[in-house]
């Protein structure tokens, strides 16, 4: 890195200047960014890899100004210097971040608001491994639909990283867990968070919870998948509620508001930044996040982790699919 007087300081990041497959991603010099009053300088050691990340790389999600475009919007890291509005936060302090882009970089600009501080009992690959995921689960447990004692819960894609915290915290909160996945492997991981019984999409699954229901059918789905949205709903009992927060295998088929009204159910949404709308809101459910991690009742799997150098291989391995954990970048 250079730093010589009156010349520009240069920083290392994961840079791609056209859209396309992990070989259009370089380990390259970019400027050293500068921070303003309200924002504070981080030194990256841990960043989140996710499948936003591949959309935008292959150009399927917008990306803000030109090229060389940076990847990445969580992570955790060391604060390298602070702005001179700062206040509550010091040069050496360990915070994390969930939604402040360019984060695949040496160094990232964080405003002050998004700056979430981490224990020193959670390490920096935990922290940005939890960051978009887990709190994804914590406001679908607390907020979509605030799960109580004795819900029967299904989970789609119990083995993925939301999938698995959210097993774990449906059982925290007193409710009891039926997952869904795509293969026996990834049952075993759902069992071990803590899912009652899994059962494996490629089989009837929707006549399987029906009798593990006594034919009533599940309080709750939690529908990540899109296109099994009118299955949810088939397999949820009346009363009951659908929350539909992803579509990782599709469009959802509309839904007839008049099934709704003759069967009493619910279908309601949910997206993460509805919910982190100020600082006090981002501390207070990580605050809660980090404590269920430091009390043993939150468990991560230990990551799977590859030099932000490396990004390419990263980027091929979440393609493949064959991971059930998460992803981190490593600086």
């Amino acid at each position: 890195m250079k730093n010589l007087q009156n010349e520009v300081i240069y920083l290392k990041a994961l840079v791609f200047n056209t859209f396309g497959g992990p070989e259009v991603l370089e380990y390259a010099e970019i400027p050293n960014p500068v921070i303003g009053p309200n924002e504070i300088l981080v030194r990256m050691k841990a960043i989140g890899l996710n499948f936003a990340d591949i959309y935008r790389r292959k150009g399927n999600y917008h990306l803000a100004g030109e090229p060389p475009y940076i990847l990445g919007y969580e992570g955790a890291g060391i604060v390298e210097e602070i702005g001179a509005n700062i206040q509550g936060i010091q040069v050496g302090d360990r915070i994390a971040f969930a939604d402040v882009p360019y984060a695949n970089a040496e160094l990232v600009a964080v405003p002050f608001e998004k700056a979430i501080p981490v224990p020193e009992t959670i390490s920096f690959n935990e922290a940005a491994s939890v960051m978009l995921q887990g709190l994804t689960a914590h406001y679908l447990t607390r907020d979509s639909y605030a799960v109580k004692k004795n819900d029967v819960v299904l989970v789609h894609a119990a083995a993925g990283g939301v999938g698995q915290l959210l097993v774990q915290m449906v059982n925290l909160l007193g409710g009891k867990v039926i997952g869904l996945t795509s293969s026996a492997e990834k049952a075993a991981v759902a069992e071990e968070a803590g899912a009652s019984k899994v059962f494996l999409y490629k089989d009837d699954w929707k006549k399987q919870i029906l009798e593990a229901t006594d034919g009533k059918g599940v309080d709750v789905v939690y529908e990540s998948v899109g296109s099994t949205l009118q299955d949810s709903f088939e397999v949820t009992r009346i009363g009951g509620t659908v929350v539909f927060y992803g579509m990782a295998g599709g469009d959802p088929a509309l839904v007839d508001p008049r099934m709704l009204m003759d069967t009493s159910k619910t279908l309601t949404g949910g997206d993460l930044w509805n919910v982190l709308t100020s600082r006090e809101e981002r501390v207070a459910r990580s605050s809660e996040l980090f404590s269920w991690m430091q009390e043993g009742k939150v468990r991560l799997a230990e990551p799977t982790t590859f030099e932000l150098s490396n990004g390419q291989e990263a980027h091929r391995y979440l393609e493949s699919r064959k991971s059930t954990g998460k992803i981190v970048l490593i600086r």
